[in-house]
């Protein structure tokens, strides 16, 4: 029996995963981190507030992850410019070069992927694999707010 489609995008997110893990072993940065230093990558610096919104976490945990970071030597904290009262969250320069090796990395291997699909089907490919992006999202977005709606 032919796996489903389902199957095989699990099989795909399961070696992300392992290739992440492997990547960053003995470095003591964690998928969120990672995650964390990719939306500064991104984003650029930003408040603690603005950070937990697009990582899609609580504020108690973006100060974890900062907090984590910032021993690390990875992200600093300074003041922000207009707003005594809050802070910035920023990369390091080191930090800010390994995210440059990273999204160069990322690209490659974007292109490594690509490379396994014919060239007359990646304009499908991709445009399927985005609709599929996008229905999943609303989904998961649907599926929270029924959830929020009968806890309330």
């Amino acid at each position: 029996m032919e796996p489903l489609l389902l199957d095989r995008l699990l099989l795909i997110g399961d070696l992300f995963q392992r290739d992440m893990a492997r990547a960053f072993d003995g470095t003591g940065l964690t998928t969120a981190r990672v995650h964390l230093l990719w939306v500064l990558q991104h984003a650029g610096p930003s408040t603690q507030r603005d950070l937990a919104r697009l990582c899609d976490v609580t504020p108690r945990n973006i100060t974890g992850l900062v907090d984590g970071l910032e021993e690390s030597g990875h992200v600093r904290r300074t003041p922000h410019p207009t707003d005594r009262r809050a802070v910035l969250v920023e990369l390091t320069p080191s930090a800010a070069t390994t995210m440059a090796e990273m999204q160069r990395e990322h690209a490659e291997l974007n292109a490594t992927l690509l490379a396994a699909v014919a060239p007359k089907d990646r304009a499908a490919l991709e445009r399927g694999i985005a609709a599929i992006a996008s229905h999943l999202e609303t989904l998961v977005a649907e599926a929270a707010e029924d959830r929020d709606r009968t806890a309330s």
